[in-house]
């Protein structure tokens, strides 16, 4: 726990490129402990606000504080971050993937690298649900105090999604590590988050804190495009499968 009681507070925070501004009039205090989750459809402003969170790059404007102290890379040390495509060396095993990770961090801890796969394996082979959980047990693995993740969940399936999200919110419980992550995968929130936190268009729209109030604005409603597109597509591919089957059955491939 920090000295302030807050995982995140910024103050005007703003972030402009060359194309504009990319975040602006940024104002949060999110509390340590638990799970914060950004929501936003893309260019909302979430990969920035990420970003300034583990000190890369500096603010335009206002300022940033993590864990009770200016956002700088030294902080990095506290931090564990998880980017969205999981980067891991292909051709290690799982068990030289842990190894490699221990000898690169002091604060590396074997017993919090508990994975429910092989560790024989090379990572290139095992799937992206197996991948996710692998970058995030190295995650873990650092003892970070605030643990952020770029849509950790994005390009999983439902189950792969349902067993990382199982894995997250377990240690959550047994280690006290905040977590700070970005979704579209808004249906998935309710039962994970302990604060919510909405952008749009690089501003904060709402914060919200505990699941039982989100009733009061569901951010599924506000995002349920992305929901119609999931289930467009698991029909989709229904269909296919369904039509491969009755072909087989036909030419009696069967």
């Amino acid at each position: 726990m920090t000295a302030t009681g807050l995982a995140l507070r910024t103050d005007g925070v703003g972030k402009r490129y060359r194309k504009g501004w990319a975040l602006r009039d940024c104002t949060l205090a999110l509390p340590a402990g638990g799970v914060i989750a950004l929501v936003g459809p893309n260019g909302a402003g979430k990969i920035t606000l990420l970003r300034l969170v583990v000190g890369l790059p500096a603010p335009s404007t206002g300022t940033v504080e993590v864990l009770g102290r200016d956002a700088t890379p030294h902080t990095l040390s506290r931090i564990g971050f998880l980017a969205q495509d999981h980067p891991l060396y292909k051709r290690f095993t799982v068990a030289e993937t842990l190894r490699f990770g221990r000898a690169r961090n002091l604060r590396f801890d074997q017993g919090l690298a508990k994975l429910g796969i092989p560790l024989d394996p090379r990572v290139g082979t095992l799937s992206g649900g197996q991948q996710a959980q692998v970058a995030l047990a190295l995650a873990l693995a650092k003892r970070p105090d605030l643990l952020v993740l770029d849509e950790p969940v994005a390009g999983l399936d439902p189950l792969a999604r349902h067993e990382f999200l199982q894995v997250l919110m377990g240690a959550v419980a047994e280690g006290g590590v905040t977590v700070l992550f970005s979704s579209h995968v808004v249906h998935e929130l309710e039962r994970v988050c302990d604060h919510l936190v909405v952008l749009d268009q690089g501003r904060v729209t709402l914060t919200e804190r505990g699941v039982q109030r989100f009733g009061v604005y569901r951010p599924a409603d506000r995002f349920w495009p992305f929901q119609l597109v999931e289930a467009a597509l698991f029909v989709a591919v229904a269909a296919i499968l369904i039509g491969v089957v009755v072909w087989r059955v036909r030419h009696r491939v069967i």
